[in-house]
């Protein structure tokens, strides 16, 4: 598929104590689409995020960015992609647009101006009075912005959001699902790991439901509207899924 960006293959981690925590796992995230991940706690979105990132190595299987397989060739592989946390790590002490200008060309983005980064900050929904303040009087809001500011400017194709909105209030969501639009509007693939089911509903383009380490569910946008939200919640708590 030309336009794919990001790829899991028959993707399985398994642990020396014989957990399964992925169970051959196949999706394709394309360029300017948003796949949101959905499951409880334990059901492996975490994993199947940190195999992408080649923090742990996988059992069987190919995560790839952009058709680079992540675990063999990691160095080449994180040029194309960027990767939010629930809890952002930042230089306090850094203004928002010193933190941009550190984190850009420690990938790698060097040439860069100071207009770049303006644009960067504005396109990801930070005000403008922000710029040069410092990181550590930021909100969660701010710094998961700041993050996609980041992104945004490293031109990173490939952009893994894992819980990005737990612990923000209705605004800070709202203002995020802006800024991952931001993301959409320039081409990028997005995975985002959740578990609000009415940020999937405004937000992604494809929605996988994950339980033990199974992909057990996948559906279009189109199709997760016309599915009654609350099936979809049994689906997840796996009420309604059988084996």
């Amino acid at each position: 598929m030309t336009n794919a960006i990001i790829e899991a293959v028959g993707l399985t981690k398994q642990y020396r104590n014989g957990i399964r925590a992925l169970d051959n796992v196949n999706m394709t995230v394309l360029g300017g689409q948003v796949f949101c991940l959905l499951g409880p706690n334990g059901a492996g979105k975490t994993t199947l995020v940190n195999l992408f990132l080649n923090f742990i190595s996988p059992t069987a299987g190919e995560a790839r960015v952009k058709g680079i397989d992540c675990h063999k060739h990691p160095t080449r592989a994180k040029r194309n992609l960027a990767y939010v946390p629930e809890k952002v790590a930042l230089y306090g002490n850094f203004s928002a647009r010193e933190n941009l200008e550190f984190f850009t060309q420690l990938g790698g983005v060097r040439h860069l101006t100071r207009k770049d980064y303006y644009r960067a900050l504005s396109e990801a929904g930070l005000p403008e009075r922000t710029y040069e303040q410092p990181a550590r009087q930021f909100s969660k809001g701010l710094t998961q912005k700041l993050a996609i500011a980041i992104a945004l400017a490293r031109n990173s194709d490939a952009v893994f959001l894992d819980e990005p909105t737990s612990g923000l209030d209705p605004k800070a969501i709202d203002e995020f699902e802006r800024a991952v639009r931001q993301l959409k509007t320039h081409g990028k693939a997005v995975l985002l790991t959740t578990h609000d089911l009415l940020l999937t509903a405004r937000l992604a383009d494809n929605v996988g439901i994950m339980r033990d380490g199974k992909l057990v569910l996948q559906r279009t946008a189109g199709e997760i509207r016309k599915e009654n939200m609350e099936m979809l919640n049994l689906v997840i708590m796996g009420d309604l899924f059988t084996q």
